[in-house]
């Protein structure tokens, strides 16, 4: 496991994330929502985001095996298993996320078409071409090295399987200055690209299904969880630290400045692994 996702692993199993993510975001996705206002709750942009991503792999047949690499708390794996039917593995490094993973899926009835499993994207735990999809949400960012998480990706799919996923990415030639702030936040010299990922997928052989560029939705969302802490602070210093609160404040502005200025990309990719 990469220094990167060890640090993203004792990150999101602390208090004040966990707190954070769980009640700000409601606690089933703490990924980049897809608005249709400014204003709108962060919990609905961001479950319009699952089903958006969900119906691009509807036509997989019921039963298929879905593999959920940075899974959270498990929000895509419950709309995805009830929705289309479809067993799913949430694999997350986030052991606090993982409990409550398993009790949502649990009160939800869901237990038997979805199971939760600790580890990380770079060494996944499963057999070669046990999934028919693999699914991430904003997740491949905090690799080390993304391009082994597509290699290990590769090696999971069936034959013919697909992955999508969304991930906040940085605009190709971006001087890695300019974007110091965000990067320092997440503790990464870079972050990947639309034509890194691309260039990624072709060396593997796989076909691109569709690129889908939603880039003005990070800036919306970063305001939109930037407006919620404030407004809430009073009640969340209950749960989370001053300090964990400052910091984030800080760091959702670091965010938009840098989506303002036209350095950061988001939006969907989706590939299918060749049959033969």
């Amino acid at each position: 496991m990469s220094k990167v996702v060890d640090r993203t692993q004792e990150y999101y199993n602390s208090t004040d994330a966990d707190e954070f993510y769980y009640r700000v975001w409601g606690g089933q996705d703490i990924h980049v929502g897809i608005y249709k206002s400014e204003t709108e709750p962060i919990a609905d942009a961001s479950h319009r985001t699952v089903e958006h991503l969900g119906g691009k792999i509807s036509h997989l047949p019921s039963g298929a095996k879905v593999l959920d690499i940075g899974a959270a708390y498990g929000g895509a794996a419950r709309h995805i298993a009830s929705a289309h039917g479809f067993h799913v593995t949430c694999l997350n490094l986030a052991e606090v996320q993982n409990e409550r993973n398993r009790e949502m899926t649990a009160e939800q009835g869901l237990s038997d078409q979805i199971r939760v499993i600790d580890g990380n994207f770079e060494d996944l735990p499963f057999e070669d071409g046990e999934f028919d999809a693999v699914w991430c949400q904003d997740s491949i960012l905090h690799s080390g090295d993304r391009r082994r998480v597509f290699a290990e990706v590769n090696r999971v799919l069936k034959p013919g399987g697909e992955f999508i996923f969304t991930d906040p990415m940085q605009k190709k030639g971006v001087d890695k200055e300019s974007l110091r702030p965000v990067l320092n936040r997440i503790h990464l010299e870079s972050m990947g690209s639309f034509d890194d990922y691309q260039e990624y997928a072709k060396d593997l052989g796989w076909e691109t299904v569709e690129i889908e560029n939603l880039s003005d939705q990070l800036v919306v969302h970063y305001s939109r969880v930037k407006d919620e802490l404030t407004s809430r602070r009073p009640e969340l210093v209950e749960y989370v630290s001053q300090e964990y609160i400052d910091n984030m404040l800080t760091g959702l502005q670091h965010w938009i400045e840098a989506g303002e200025k036209g350095l950061l990309s988001w939006g969907v990719l989706h590939f299918r692994k060749p049959k033969n």
